[in-house]
């Protein structure tokens, strides 16, 4: 039984050899990425002022967990200090690894649009529901949903958004320790 234990132990070890060294040398290959272009940079600036992001990162903050309603408050008191703007610039180089130019002009004029804004207001602005309370687009704002432009940029953002959120996160962790 012994015999079998160390056995077993030393291939562990000689696959965790074998699997590390490549595991340590494509993180630092990941973090290395190319930093975005400065019009990469703008654009997801521009997308997260239309998508209001300074009200996305009080939701975070608001959902997340804290030990004392003590430190909630404190956390809420630091974010009414943060300017909107600083939310977009220091939020717009991670986004911008995230989601491509394109798809944040695409997304930049659908939220500038008169549905864009419903679809901000019921976000931010409606309480806890149980079913859709998405509002209903007019037919030429449903021809508008309906352009492939339109189609693959929200695809693209809805498979972004967990990692957006992310990054809010991380921001409103940074802000809550200063």
């Amino acid at each position: 039984m012994k015999s079998i234990k160390a056995l077993a132990a030393s291939g562990v070890m000689t696959l965790a050899a074998c699997v590390l060294p490549g595991a340590a040398t494509a993180a630092p290959a990941a973090a290395t990425a190319a930093a975005p272009s400065p019009l990469a940079v703008k654009a997801a600036h521009d997308l997260l002022a239309a998508m209001q992001a300074e009200k996305l990162m009080r939701t975070v903050a608001g959902s997340s967990r804290y030990p004392t309603e003590q430190q909630r408050l404190a956390v809420m008191a630091k974010l009414d200090k943060v300017t909107p703007e600083e939310v977009y610039s220091r939020l717009a180089a991670p986004v911008a690894k995230l989601v491509t130019p394109e798809t944040a002009v695409e997304m930049v004029r659908f939220y500038q649009s008169a549905y864009g804004q419903k679809v901000l207001k019921n976000t931010y602005n409606s309480g806890p529901s149980i079913g859709d309370t998405t509002p209903k687009p007019s037919a030429a704002e449903k021809a508008e949903l309906a352009k492939p432009a339109y189609i693959k940029a929200d695809k693209e953002l809805q498979a972004a958004k967990p990692a957006i959120r992310h990054e809010i996160f991380v921001l409103v962790t940074e802000l809550a320790r200063k």
